[in-house]
C-alpha cells in the first residue's frame, strides 16, 4: 500500500476531521467548501491555504482513515486469539469515535467520488485486515488454539464478516456499548473446538 505524498499536518488533520464529520452526517456529495468551511468555523476560502483543491482534500481524509485504522492492529507479539479480539474491541472504538470512517468504506458512491490512488489505499486497508485476521488464524490454529475441523480461510471469512458488521453498526450509529465483547464471545465460542460425540 503505497502512501500519500501529502503531508498530513495537525492542520490538515483537522480539516480531515471535519470532512469526515460531513460525510458521516450527510455523505461525500454534501462536501463542498462552504460546507466544509462552515463546519470548521472559517472563511470558504480558509481551507484552501493548506489545500491545493477539493482533491487533495479527499487525499487528506484517506490518509486521516488510513491513520486511524492503521492504531487499530495489535503487535504481532500478542498470541493469535488476542491479536484477532483486540482488533475487534479497537476497531469498534475507533470507527465509533469516527463514524464517517465507516461510511467512507462502505458506500461505493463515496469510492467512486475518490482520486483512484485514494480509493486503491482503502482497499489495500480492507485486504490488509483480511490478511491480518487469515494470519492470525493460521497461527492459532498451528498451535491448537482453536478448531481444525474448519480451514482458516473459512473462519477467516466468518471473523471479517463479524467485524464488518461491528463496524458498519458503529458507523451507522447504532452500535452499544458491549457490541465488541459480544463479537469476542462469539468467536470465542466459534473457535473453540466441537466436542466428540
Amino acid at each position: 500500500m503505497s502512501r500519500s505524498a501529502l503531508e498530513l499536518t495537525p492542520k490538515r488533520a483537522e480539516i480531515a476531521d471535519a470532512a469526515l464529520r460531513i460525510i458521516e452526517s450527510r455523505g461525500i456529495a454534501a462536501l463542498t467548501t462552504s460546507a466544509l468551511a462552515s463546519e470548521l468555523g472559517v472563511s470558504s476560502g480558509a481551507p484552501f491555504r493548506h489545500f491545493a483543491n477539493r482533491e487533495e482534500i479527499l487525499e487528506a481524509v484517506v490518509q486521516r482513515v488510513e491513520d486511524l485504522i492503521l492504531t487499530t492492529f495489535p503487535p504481532e507479539t500478542e498470541p493469535p486469539l488476542d491479536r484477532i479480539q483486540n482488533l475487534l474491541r479497537a476497531r469498534a472504538q475507533v470507527v465509533g469515535g469516527h463514524r464517517g470512517i465507516g461510511r467512507l468504506m462502505f458506500s461505493e458512491q463515496f469510492v467512486l467520488a475518490l482520486p483512484e490512488p485514494a480509493a486503491a489505499r482503502l482497499r489495500a486497508v480492507v485486504a490488509r485486515t483480511r490478511a491480518f485476521l487469515l494470519e492470525a488464524l493460521v497461527q492459532a490454529q498451528q498451535e491448537g488454539a482453536i478448531r481444525a475441523d474448519l480451514t482458516p480461510k473459512a473462519l477467516a471469512s466468518v471473523t471479517f464478516g463479524l467485524l464488518m458488521q461491528l463496524v458498519h453498526a458503529q458507523a451507522a450509529g447504532q452500535g452499544q456499548a458491549g457490541d465488541a465483547e459480544e463479537a469476542c464471545a462469539t468467536l470465542r465460542t466459534l473457535f473453540h473446538p466441537p466436542a466428540a460425540l
